[in-house]
């Protein structure tokens, strides 16, 4: 098969198709052959040598997925040949097939297209197993999302949304923003010209919001606990921002805050598929009613990855960016 190659570790160039082995199937697992993946930003990291694959998991990009099912391992029942799947991965999605735990395969959801299908896994799983599985966000309560125009910030704001809370968001110019509040969002922050603390408690009667769900990491953490209401929940799941910070303790106890993060990769597979398992049975009716869209920016072929890694490191999409083989 074909697959997507890093060279070396370095920029986008460093990316090449490449002939390949085909990969080994497991007796738990699933042969997929790809119909379309989804840049994230770990993949630009793995890319400069700084996020590898966990033990055992393929070598190449690409934590999501949708296509084609080729083949099951003698341990999988409840997939056949034939069948059109998506799927969370731990790698190997820039490439012509990949395998992949049973457990972390889905159906494609109902009104969306196969090649739509592959903007959704690794946004769904990481959205709701941090904002609603660990956070517990719930009717009636306010969520700010950073990084609104992002795949991940896109597909929150429409899932936090259709459960009934209030959206704030933050991004870096009037566009994203505005394409934020056409999704859902209730309050749009530019943090390139407004302090986000501020506008928050101005919003919110001076209390702050519920959740929060943050990939800056250590420059934002100091206003993020700042922003937040009595019995808040500052879930981190990116470090854009740096990775270390002097903190004031007080407020945790104050307002009784929890802070936590979480990635998705290194999982055990038995916890993927509980995510996976949640997912299905509360993010896919949203999303077969209509009320939470695909929002795919661009596709690229697989043998243009370098470009595509160009455009999200240049941060000016919205949504995700897909690979077609």
């Amino acid at each position: 098969m074909k697959a997507v190659v890093i060279t070396t570790p370095g920029g986008p160039e460093v990316l090449q198709l490449q002939e390949v082995e085909d990969p080994q199937l497991q007796d738990n697992e699933v042969l997929i052959g790809v119909h379309a993946t989804a840049l994230n930003r770990a993949d630009t990291l793995q890319r400069k040598g700084f996020h590898p694959p966990p033990k055992g998991a393929s070598p190449y990009l690409g934590l999501e997925c949708s296509g084609t099912v080729l083949s099951v391992g003698k341990n999988v029942s409840n997939w056949k040949i034939g069948d059109r799947v998506c799927a969370l991965l731990a790698g190997g999605g820039y490439a012509e097939k990949v395998a992949v735990p049973a457990g972390q395969v889905l159906p494609i959801p109902q009104g969306v297209s196969l090649t739509d299908a592959a903007s959704f896994p690794e946004v769904a799983c990481t959205v709701w197993s941090t904002v609603f599985m660990t956070s517990r966000l719930s009717q009636g309560e306010t969520l700010l999302i950073h990084g609104g125009s992002s795949g991940i910030g896109t597909f929150a704001i429409q899932i936090a949304k259709y459960r009934g809370a209030r959206v704030f968001v933050t991004a870096g110019n009037e566009e994203k923003l505005g394409f934020c509040k056409s999704i859902g969002a209730d309050v749009a922050i530019n943090y390139k010209t407004e302090d986000f603390v501020a506008r928050v408690k101005e919003e919110t009667g001076g209390q702050g919001v519920d959740v929060i769900l943050d990939c800056v990491g250590a420059s934002y953490y100091q206003k993020n606990i700042d922003s937040l209401n009595l019995d808040g929940r500052l879930f981190i799941i990116g470090f854009q921002g740096g990775v270390t910070t002097q903190i004031d303790l007080r407020p945790l106890l104050a307002k009784r805050l929890t802070v936590q993060g979480a990635g998705l990769r290194n999982r055990s597979v038995e916890n993927k598929a509980l995510i996976i398992s949640e997912v299905e049975k509360n993010v896919w009716p949203a999303i077969a009613e209509g009320k939470v869209k695909p929002v795919v920016y661009k596709s690229f072929p697989l043998a243009e990855a370098a470009e595509a890694h160009q455009l999200m490191e240049s941060s000016e999409h919205f949504g995700k960016i897909l690979l077609v083989p």
